[in-house]
């Protein structure tokens, strides 16, 4: 046998003869001629070099080679039907992987929309990276991930932006603050106090410095601590106060007050970033789609800030 001269189109003519018993009706059901279906099983025949098929009361019946070659071939082009599926399912962002990067204080809110997302699709591998945002920049420039989640983007001159979540950035105090029972506190007041601070070019830190330079105020005494959880945790042990993301504070902080400052929050927004440069996976693109329309289940009302349907026309995908 030349197995080189095998094609599936030639195993799927001979299946389909095997399994209407005539040519004529092989030929209808492929859509072909009946001369073409005559001479792909001389073909066939020809590249086995044994008989495959013989009249029988007025029927084609396979040969014994014949019939090995239906069993052959049936189990040949199964494969590869479930491969298409396969390719379907994958197209379509049912499965695959795709990784996130995303900076430290995200890590509170991309679960509330990835365990969702994971029970309706739990054959889809889903990478994350977590670290401070000069470590996802470092990422973002090699171009290791799919997606990244920042709240003050990096330049998008290779990159696409939607917004998804608010981050709201609120003044924290130990409870029981002298101040915190007043109905309003100018930032001028809390400036004599130390204030507890993220690595320089953390973006929550970036931003509460622009904002304050735009006051026209300044820090006085500050303390750098490695992560936001310390940073809580110091601000309840009364080491200082504090700026931080809404998200960071659990639904019950009886340490802690959020403190009435005028002209805060600091209104920051979560974004997905992907990057024009690099191909994004399906399954990537299928997430994105999923947190556009179930964004509003996943939460809460007052945060939601959901502009993904621009970023899934910007890639050329319906949302």
């Amino acid at each position: 046998m030349n197995i080189r001269h095998l094609t599936f189109r030639l195993l799927q003519v001979h299946v389909a003869v095997v399994r209407a018993g005539s040519i004529s009706e092989a030929a209808r059901r492929l859509h072909l001629t009946q001369p073409t279906v005559s001479l792909q099983l001389k073909r066939l025949a020809e590249a086995v070099g044994e008989p495959l098929l013989e009249s029988r009361q007025g029927r084609l019946v396979p040969t014994e080679a014949g019939g090995e070659l239906y069993r052959a071939s049936r189990e040949v082009l199964g494969c590869f039907d479930d491969f298409a599926d396969y390719l379907t399912s994958l197209r379509g962002g049912e499965r695959g992987r795709f990784s996130i990067a995303l900076v430290n204080t995200a890590q509170y809110v991309l679960p509330r929309l990835l365990g969702p997302y994971s029970h309706a699709f739990p054959e889809v591998d889903v990478t994350l990276h977590i670290g401070n945002r000069r470590q996802m920049l470092t990422r973002f420039e090699r171009q290791e991930d799919d997606l990244y989640v920042f709240s003050h983007p990096p330049s998008l001159a290779h990159a696409l932006a939607g917004r998804f979540l608010r981050n709201p950035l609120v003044a924290v105090a130990p409870r029981g603050h002298p101040l915190a029972g007043c109905e309003r506190v100018a930032m001028g007041e809390l400036l004599r106090e130390r204030f507890l601070l993220r690595e320089p070019g953390s973006a929550t830190r970036m931003l509460f410095e622009s904002w304050l330079q735009e006051q026209g105020l300044s820090l006085g005494p500050t303390l750098q601590m490695a992560s936001n959880e310390a940073i809580r945790v110091g601000v309840a042990s009364g080491m200082g106060l504090a700026v931080l993301s809404e998200h960071v504070l659990p639904p019950e902080h009886p340490d802690l007050v959020i403190m009435p400052v005028a002209g805060l929050p600091i209104e920051s927004h979560w974004q997905f970033i992907v990057r024009r440069d690099r191909r994004l996976a399906h399954a990537a693109l299928g997430f994105l789609r999923f947190a556009a329309g179930h964004l509003d289940e996943c939460v809460e009302p007052r945060f939601l800030s959901n502009e993904l349907e621009g970023l899934l026309a910007g890639l050329g995908s319906d949302p």
